[in-house]
């Protein structure tokens, strides 16, 4: 610690994600190690990666797998899209809570009682749906899934631990997630479609959760990057209150995508497309993955910066869509994503930055609880304005939802940055290599 003038600088440790040896040699035939390899040169980030990416994958399967083994054995999309709304507005409220427990005794205490609970459930709606139980029993084990632990909250809970002192490779790893995220996003409903058509209608949902399960169990084994927990009743509040604004801000990104499949799903359908239309779907979830790995080697942009983005390339599939042309429809799909993990990777930063100390996985599932509300209001809202007004001006909504993202951001406090009133920096003895 020293003082330079009127400014007070604190010396941090070398970020602990940059090895000594990874500088260039003097010859010049080595080279200086990559963001990402750095990241998971660090003892025992691979091996919870592994599980985690594997008990990930299912969040991406098991929605479209109870909606095609209920409608295919009951005859029902209505019946099947009333026990998934009804799973997911169970897990709004079970969420944040499994999440608190989690923080209190730690990941490995609760996350794996909480996933035999949810498998079970899912265990349980293959059952009824295959022996023709009365309805109710269909909406009974599927809210029992609800009990689901936010995987992605605690991988990202782990980085931030491990890396607390690491700035710079907090970011990667946060980009890293995010573009791990979509690329569930990506692949599960492909893998769960093709189970559920290929082998039996039962398939997807047991598939899903054997994968669950065991990446759960591979997760949670790894105790030595495990975050340490509170042990006691939090001493801070709910982190609600110190998220509110930025809580609105998820809702709007909910709003954008929900209203975007909705939308793509019905132009394509009407454009003839049929089975081929996931292909195209599955064109944005890949520009969000590539952008957000990407955007783990470079410095991070302000939040209004990657709103405003957003905002600019969401209206990008409207004038494609007004063309009538899928080809650049598909184009502009792609690069509308490429806005979405940069934007998704800062506002989880601002989760980290305004979540109490100790409460980092119930602030993460607060926020995933948002996005989840908001793309449910987008799915009604798109499906009312495609019915009403046709695929191509539903577009506008999720251009809407990207400015009101923007306009609640520029209302909340958490864009605002602190002053820097005592001059206080916090200087790194080693530069991580950008």
């Amino acid at each position: 610690m020293t003082v330079s003038g009127t400014t007070l600088v604190l010396a941090a440790p070398a970020d602990p994600a940059t090895p000594a040896t990874s500088a260039t040699p003097a010859s010049g035939r080595g080279r200086a190690a990559g963001p990402y390899r750095r990241l998971f040169a660090l003892p025992g980030t691979r091996a919870f990666t592994a599980g985690n990416l594997l008990a990930r994958l299912p969040t991406g399967m098991f929605g479209i797998s109870a909606v095609m083994m209920i409608a295919g054995q009951r005859g029902s999309y209505a019946l099947a899209g009333a026990v998934t709304a009804t799973g997911l507005a169970a897990m709004a409220l079970v969420a944040p809570w499994t999440a608190r427990l989690v923080d209190r005794y730690g990941q490995a205490r609760i996350a794996v009682p909480a996933t035999l609970v949810a498998v079970l459930g899912s265990l349980a709606l293959v059952v009824c749906v295959r022996t023709g139980a009365p309805a109710w029993t269909l909406f009974a084990s599927y809210a029992a899934t609800a009990t689901t632990p936010n995987i992605g909250g605690m991988s990202r809970a782990r980085w931030t631990h491990l890396l607390r002192d690491a700035p710079a490779s907090h970011h990667t790893a946060m980009s890293f997630e995010q573009a791990a995220d979509e690329l569930c996003y990506l692949l599960g409903p492909v893998l769960a479609a093709f189970l559920c058509t290929a082998v039996f209608p039962e398939a997807g949902t047991l598939a899903g959760a054997a994968l669950f399960l065991t990446g759960m169990l591979v997760f949670t084994a790894q105790r030595s990057t495990e975050p340490p927990a509170t042990g006691a009743a939090p001493r801070h509040g709910s982190p609600l209150r110190a998220l509110a604004p930025l809580l609105v801000l998820f809702g709007c990104l909910g709003l954008v995508f929900g209203s975007m499949e909705v939308t793509s799903i019905a132009h394509l359908d009407a454009a003839g497309l049929g089975a081929a239309s996931g292909l195209v779907l599955a064109l944005q979830a890949a520009g969000s993955c590539a952008a957000g790995l990407l955007y783990g080697t470079l410095r991070p942009r302000t939040l209004r910066t990657c709103l405003c983005a957003l905002a600019v390339l969401m209206a990008l599939p409207w004038a494609a869509a007004a063309t009538g042309s899928v080809a650049a429809l598909a184009g502009a799909l792609l690069v509308a994503g490429m806005a979405t993990a940069p934007t998704m990777v800062t506002a989880m930063s601002r989760v980290h930055a305004l979540t109490p100390a100790g409460r980092l996985n119930e602030g993460m599932t607060l926020a995933v609880t948002a996005i989840l509300a908001g793309i449910a209001a987008g799915s009604a809202t798109a499906g009312l304005a495609v019915d009403r007004l046709g695929p191509p001006t539903a577009y506008l909504l999720p251009a809407a939802g990207a400015l009101a993202a923007v306009g609640a951001a520029a209302a909340g406090r958490f864009i605002r940055r602190a002053g820097d009133r005592s001059r206080v920096v916090r200087a790194a003895a080693a530069r991580d290599p950008r």
